[in-house]
This record gives structure tokens, sequence and C-alpha cells, in this order.
């Protein structure tokens, strides 16, 4: 049986631009395409990483909400930071958001597409029976 492939939309600029989707949810996972710390509503971008990040979750917790998930579903993350030695400065917001949740995990230390992003996070998400 092949389940219905759905496409979740932030309204981004880069979606639009890029031609990819915030989110693809197929079956009962979601796989969330990686984030960044814009505020899609006025797309800007706060200089600091903890802030970002934090943006971040609220961008990824919008998409999974709109794909019938939450935060609780996620099952693995990667981090991607320009600077590797910067990621202790997440590690509080990271608690905060999947601290309960304990995902699979990956960071790593790479470049990103503009150099006022200092975070990008992806997460799959396997959505729960009700």
């Amino acid at each position: 049986m092949n389940a219905r492939r759905q496409l979740i939309s932030s309204g981004s600029s880069f979606e639009a631009d890029m031609g990819y989707s915030r989110a693809v949810v197929q079956g009962d996972w979601v796989f969330v395409s990686g984030t960044t710390g814009f505020d899609y509503a006025t797309m800007a971008i706060a200089e600091d990483l903890p802030t970002q990040t934090e943006q971040c979750f609220k961008n990824i917790d919008a998409a999974l909400r709109q794909a019938g998930a939450s935060l609780h579903d996620v099952v693995r993350v990667t981090y991607v930071l320009p600077n590797g030695a910067e990621f202790p400065q997440c590690w509080p917001v990271l608690k905060k958001y999947l601290g309960d949740v304990r995902p699979a995990a990956m960071m790593i230390s790479a470049g990103l597409a503009d150099p006022r992003m200092r975070i990008e996070i992806e997460v799959t998400a396997l959505r729960q029976s009700p």
C-alpha cells in the first residue's frame, strides 16, 4: 500500500527559490529539511547562536505540527554548525526541546549557505499512533 505523500511549506522564500519542501510526510514518517534560525515571517535572523537555535526549533515544531506530529515524535536529529567549537552554546536549547525525547543525534561542522547562519538542524520524526 502506498501512503500518500504530503509536502509541508513554511512559506519561506528559500523553499521556492531552491525547489524543496520544509517537510515531507510519507506514511507515518516526517522528514524535516535542514532548518535555520530565520524567522520566516520577517526573514530576519538573530546574530547569536542560542537565539538562532531556539528559532530553529520553533520552525521545526511548526512544520511537525502541520504534519500532525510534534517534537516528541523526533527519532533522529542532525546539527550542522560552521564552527563546531560553538556547539556547547546550543546544549541548553537542545535539552529544552529534546531532553525528554533523546533522539539519535549527530553534529557536523560544515559551511552553511549564508554567513549569517550559525546552525542548521534537520530532524526525522515517526508519528505515534493515537
